[in-house]
């Protein structure tokens, strides 16, 4: 049979530690708005210094690590093209965080975070459009229930009106950057290591952040070490450790999984929130965060067909 092969069985190992990789960077990357919401600057000055401070960290890298295997990806980029495809991840990537940040300034912040949320909605109509992907039944089931736990997750805390429209659109808009910038990287990590990636594109990502926050009127630097601190470890955390290994899996994972998977980010950030700020969680947030874990595991056995 197929799967006693040798072959096959490494590819299933090799998907199960993505996997793992995908939800410990979720898990990871989940802490980023506590950190945010401890750093001494505002939200668009923090974004780019999580994109500024993460830069040397990824060159460090890319100059001490071995490269990785051909199968792994390890085509250097040699085009003005390859710089180009690589440099428009780190685009998306901020585009993502700059809209987030007006929308929760325009909306509130349960509207702006469900409809961010929406990302993997995208993935699949773009994967649809752009390449033929398609999906079954079971994976759909899985994406409507993870999408329904999340809306539960946040419902008590909605609020639908008129002058939120121009705040809930950018909402929808930073899912769509989100969702592209996803699609970008499991491409990109057919040919390049997710170090070489990320060397490349978030510098591009600190450029398209820069005049946001120059924008934004937010203080740039923090005034204390304390507040170095939080900006050094959102960088090394949630950008370099967490969106690391998410860029690792998508190499292993269909897109379209890996998006539904990262629906787990609302759950362990409402569990940090409670362990560190007391915030509570209700029995509606409990039944929310219970739907959207059952959701990506119907996702996960309705695995993507092309």
């Amino acid at each position: 049979m197929a799967l006693s092969s040798p072959s096959a069985e490494a590819r299933l190992r090799t998907e199960r530690i993505a996997i793992l990789a995908l939800f410990v960077g979720a898990v990871t990357i989940a802490f980023a708005p506590i950190l945010v919401r401890l750093s001494e600057v505002g939200p668009s000055a923090t974004g780019f210094h999580r994109f500024l401070l993460a830069i040397p960290l990824y060159w460090a890298m890319a100059a001490t690590l071995p490269r990785a295997t051909v199968a792994e990806g390890s085509e250097r980029p040699t085009s003005v093209r390859d710089f180009v495809l690589i440099s428009m991840a780190g685009v998306y990537l901020a585009a993502d965080v700059a809209v987030w940040h007006y929308s929760i300034q325009m909306t509130t912040v349960a509207n702006s975070t469900l409809l961010a949320n929406v990302a993997p909605v995208f993935v699949v109509l773009a994967g649809w459009i752009l390449f033929g992907t398609r999906v079954t039944g079971t994976y759909m089931i899985g994406l409507a229930a993870a999408m329904t736990g999340v809306f539960i997750l946040s419902r008590a805390s909605l609020s639908l009106s008129e002058e939120h429209f121009i705040g809930d659109l950018l909402g929808v808009l930073t899912a769509v950057f989100y969702a592209a910038y996803q699609m970008s990287v499991e491409r990109l990590r057919k040919r390049f290591s997710t170090v070489t990636i990320m060397k490349y594109a978030i510098p591009a990502s600190a450029l398209i952040m820069l005049p946001v926050a120059l924008a934004s009127g937010d203080d740039l630097l923090p005034v204390t070490l304390a507040g170095w601190g939080f900006l050094i470890a959102l960088a090394a955390g949630p950008q370099v450790f967490g969106q690391g290994l998410i860029a690792w899996a998508l190499a292993h994972l269909p897109v379209a999984f890996a998006s539904v998977s990262l629906l787990v980010q609302p759950v362990t950030a409402a569990l940090v929130a409670w362990a560190l700020f007391g915030e509570q969680i209700g029995a509606q947030q409990a039944v929310g965060g219970v739907i959207v874990l059952a959701g990506i595991m119907l996702a996960r056995r309705g695995s993507i067909r092309r």
